[in-house]
């Protein structure tokens, strides 16, 4: 990489942070550490990923929904929709129990001793090597701190330096909103720190987790003292603080889990932790270079560029960098090794999600999904391996509620999970009976494949999820009486609502625009991975009988595409939602070269809403634009919520953000999904892949007009690299995994060059198509 590249890779400030979404995050795929940098009060706050309360039943089903179902779809069907949605509260919603949430840690404080002013300051994450430094000076003493989080140690490490002996001097305590810790300081530089995961919100109040932490300081000279749940240290010239956090999760005894990994981090010693860290995380980040244009205020600090865009100014290099910020973030948060996936936090928790009515969970209606939308265009497909481990735990549990409830086989999982194994239906109207977001999650299994080409992952692991899933839908659907298509119900179209002709506002309908998107694409993918399998040819034909018979995408009376079967009036027209446009993204159910027309419908479906002065913008919503107006060939919409998202609903921290004021929220809350689905939408600004077919520079905006992207992944298992300049393609180099052929969307004759030699293709219905050889470059021009 170079050093221009890595200049352009940190979030810098002249100040320490005040909050949480100030404050910078380091992550190893499990541990989760917000950085604040103060000068003489460092507040670092912790969190694990699977600190997790609450814990796994069987019983948050409602007892009556198998025999209430067949009558609550005869009332919609019949328009009885007061009488429906009546009997859907009554008899079909979930219930919470002992769901849980996960929790943050808590705070690690190190006091310094400091009584001069201090000038110079400078706090920074530079993700080139995934490192937070703080750096200033007092006294004429420069003080120096390095923040790691090491995947490879499964320890947080903090280097603590001044440039002159015996100036190190500090109080080190922990504090936490836990109900059940205890912290014990001890002589040989430790604080000890255990407890439960115990809340009262979203659980019983005694069921959780056993966690414990060590904090251990080595020091370079100085002396060290411990009294109760304090440990100071005092005159040393250089100090190494290491963090273990471990839960009993996954049945291991987190106490001796986190002893072995401290003992095994100070025999290593800080420098080797360093190394370790920074080339293990560059395996992963470096595959990916990107340069959208220079930058006059590149310069400037993090907040400083960021309120400077907000008034106009142009920055190309800034959305790069917010681009490479959701790849890290991807790495920090997920890794092959992590015991759960990214959660609505990622592996971080500001300790206001976990209060609200919804959770710090995995919500199936959207966010989750974002969550995974740049690991396989990123170049980060391993990173997606926790999310399947997660998916594949929830078939067992899937199979008892589509026993219970719906009488037949599969699995299924409903709008949310947890770490325990929950795919119930919500409680409450509006989102509890989306019946389709184990389908989606699971759908993320075929596009892990899409990317790979790896057909032993397809045929252990995704083609027995999507089997069963699709076996769902397939026994449970219903006919329409009059129509004929096969209908899922109730379920909806989350989180929207619409007015029924009865006059009812209502939420729960037959076969919503949504699950038929989403039912389609499990069969469609099952059927798929059969054949490159050569397995299962009676199912496959059992199911394209069925995907015959799922209703067709409509356009509405107002030039929309239908959000319902029916084509009815919205309650709350400004609502975040554009759940059944997932026909376009992340699906491609809908394009602007096969379906013109719904294409067409789709841009009024989006504009509907997002031109509203009060749409409901939230950070996943506009990542959601950005994304659809990329597969529309808008590159000047997209650009557009790509400055929207820089500035309005990223914090300093360019942590994405839902506004306060919307679902609940009484301030701004972090999200993790808004940074990688906009990552993903950047990447699809520059190159798509739909079907394998590959598409240069799809949505490129002016304010781009010359650049490069290295190492983007495309489906059919290709790495490819674009660069441009005055809004045209100067070349691309596409690299493949395995022996194929290559296509590419293009009216302009093709110029191909490879140490094979030279072909000059003409397009045929807007493609070209040549064979390609593994592992070889192939440049392609004009």
């Amino acid at each position: 990489m170079s050093d221009k590249s890595c200049s352009d890779l940190k979030l810098w400030y002249r100040q320490s942070a005040s909050r949480w979404l100030e404050a910078l995050p380091i992550g190893n795929g499990r541990i989760g550490a917000m950085v604040y940098g103060g000068a003489e009060h460092e507040r670092i706050a912790l969190n694990e990923v699977t600190l997790w309360s609450g814990r796994s039943s069987d019983e948050h089903e409602n007892p009556n929904a198998g025999a209430k179902l067949p009558e609550i779809r005869q009332l919609l069907f019949d328009g009885k929709y007061a009488e429906a949605k009546q009997s859907v509260q009554d008899n079909v919603l979930g219930s919470q129990r002992n769901f849980g949430t996960n929790l943050p840690l808590g705070d690690l404080s190190i006091d310094m001793e400091c009584g001069h002013p201090v000038q110079n300051y400078r706090r920074e994450l530079d993700i080139a090597d995934a490192v937070s430094r703080v750096t200033y000076t007092s006294d004429n003493v420069r003080f120096s701190r390095e923040y790691i989080a090491s995947n490879v140690d499964q320890v947080v490490a903090i280097r603590i330096t001044a440039d002159t002996v015996g100036k190190l001097s500090f109080a080190l305590r922990f504090d936490s909103d836990l109900g059940d810790y205890r912290v014990q300081a001890d002589p040989s530089g430790q604080l000890r720190i255990s407890g439960h995961a115990y809340e009262a919100m979203h659980s019983d109040g005694h069921s959780g987790v056993a966690f414990n932490a060590i904090v251990q300081i080595v020091h370079d000279g100085g002396s060290i003292t411990a009294l109760e749940d304090v440990v100071t240290v005092v005159q040393a010239s250089a100090v190494t603080i290491l963090i273990a956090v471990n839960t009993d999760y996954l049945g291991d005894d987190p106490a001796v889990v986190s002893l072995g990994q401290i003992d095994a981090a100070v025999s290593k010693g800080y420098g080797r932790l360093r190394e370790d860290h920074i080339d293990d995380y560059q395996s992963l980040f470096g595959r990916v270079h990107i340069d959208l244009g220079a930058s006059t205020l590149k310069e400037l600090p993090t907040d400083e560029r960021q309120q400077a865009l907000l008034q106009g100014r142009d920055d190309p290099a800034f959305a790069a960098l917010l681009f490479q910020y959701g790849r890290y973030l991807t790495i920090a948060g997920s890794r092959a090794n992590s015991p759960l996936p990214l959660h609505l936090q990622g592996i971080w928790n500001d300790n206001v999600a976990c209060k609200m009515s919804w959770t710090c969970d995995y919500h199936l209606d959207i966010n989750t999904q974002q969550n995974y939308w740049a690991a396989n265009v990123g170049n980060l497909s391993e990173c997606s391996v926790p999310l399947f481990s997660l998916v594949d735990s929830l078939r067992a549990p899937g199979r008892r509620t589509a026993q219970k409830m719906y009488g037949c086989g599969g699995w299924v999982c409903h709008v949310y999970t947890n770490a325990w194994g929950f795919t119930a239906p919500g409680n409450g109207l509006g989102w509890g009976t989306h019946d389709v977001g184990g389908a989606w999650i699971a759908s993320h299994l075929w596009d892990h494949y899409a990317f790979t080409g790896d057909e032993t992952f397809l045929s252990e692991t995704a083609y027995p999820i999507l089997k069963e899933s699709a076996q769902f839908f397939l026994e449970s659907m219903v006919e329409h009486p009059d129509q004929g298509y096969l209908m899922t119900g109730p379920a909806v179209s989350p989180e929207n609502w619409f007015i029924a002709p009865d006059g009812t506002h209502m939420s729960e309908s037959m076969m919503p625009v949504h699950d038929r998107v989403v039912v389609h694409e499990i069969f469609t993918r099952t059927i798929q991975a059969g054949h490159v399998l050569c397995v299962d040819a009676a199912y496959r034909a059992e199911l394209q009988t069925a995907l015959k018979k799922l209703p067709p995408l409509t356009i509405g009376k107002h030039g929309q595409i239908q959000e319902w079967h029916n084509d009815y009036e919205e309650a709350v027209p400004n609502h975040r939602h554009t759940s059944h446009l997932c026909a376009l993204y992340p699906f491609s159910q809908i394009t602007r070269r096969t379906h013109p027309e719904l294409a067409d419908a789709a841009r009024v479906s989006i504009e509907h809403k997002m031109d509203r002065p009060d749409f409901e913008d939230v950070e996943w919503s506009r990542a959601n634009a950005i994304n659809y107006y990329a597969r529309l060939g808008d590159g000047e919409r997209a650009h557009e919520s790509v400055r929207l998202m820089l500035t309005k609903l990223c914090d300093k921290n360019l942590m994405s953000m839902s506004l306060s004021g919307i679902a609940g929220a009484g301030e701004n809350i972090y999200s993790f999904d808004g940074n990688p689905a906009t990552t993903a939408g950047i990447a699809e600004m520059l190159l798509q892949s739909i079907d394998g077919i590959l598409d240069l520079l799809p949505a490129l905006p002016r304010a781009w007009s010359s650049g490069e992207v290295r190492g983007l992944r495309a489906r059919g298992g290709f790495t490819v690299d674009v660069t441009w300049d005055d809004m045209r393609l100067a070349e691309a180099i596409v690299r493949a995994d395995q022996n194929t052929h290559c296509r590419i969307y293009t009216e302009r004759p093709l110029r191909v060059s490879s140490p094979e030699g030279e072909l000059n293709l003409q397009p045929d219905a807007g493609l070209c198509k040549f064979p390609v050889a593994a592992g070889v470059g192939y440049r392609i021009s004009y």
